[in-house]
């Protein structure tokens, strides 16, 4: 005999949630439905702020998270931390250490193990790419207060750490 799991898991899976709609399941749908476009969104409008410069967010990613490393890091920690396969990665790193943004140099105890650097232009790409950004982020976020913005600080945190295992790729959120 089926519990009400079991029927729940059926309903929903059958069911056509809306995203205006209050039952459980469409709260949850519509939550999804708008996270993913407010992303989608936020990060297409960023691209067009940052292509003049010649820059995108994909290139604001992979060097933001490089500087942030407390030290140069290995090529996967990388990847891991911003959430991408190794040879996308690799092939970002290919463009920007061509451009001579960033500087692969070789692990003294791993032979194996490239360590990622920013050069001198590196650092210089990525504050211009953060005066776009804040100036951005700014201008679209101005609607929401301080209040506003904590309390999506604060879910979105809780549902990162659910999402993920804990890695090393989101220990910079708040405990």
């Amino acid at each position: 005999m089926p519990d009400a799991a079991d029927s729940l898991a059926t309903d929903s899976a059958t069911a056509k949630p809306t995203i205006t709609g209050s039952t459980r399941l469409d709260r949850e749908y519509g939550f999804t439905y708008r996270i993913i476009l407010v992303a989608r969104r936020y990060r297409a409008m960023l691209d067009e702020q940052l292509r003049p410069l010649g820059y995108g967010t994909a290139r604001m990613e992979a060097l933001s998270t490089i500087a942030r490393s407390p030290e140069p890091s290995a090529q996967i920690a990388i990847a891991k931390r911003i959430g991408i396969e190794g040879p996308t990665l690799t092939r970002m790193l290919d463009t920007l250490e061509a451009d001579g943004l960033v500087v692969r140099r070789q692990d003294p105890t791993d032979r194996r193990t490239k360590l990622i650097e920013l050069t001198e232009e590196g650092e210089a790409a990525l504050q211009e790419i953060y005066r776009v950004a804040h100036s951005f982020r700014a201008t679209v976020l101005k609607a929401l207060s301080d209040e506003e913005l904590d309390q999506v600080n604060e879910v979105t945190d809780k549902l990162m750490k659910q999402l993920c295992d804990w890695t090393e790729a989101y220990a910079y959120l708040p405990s």
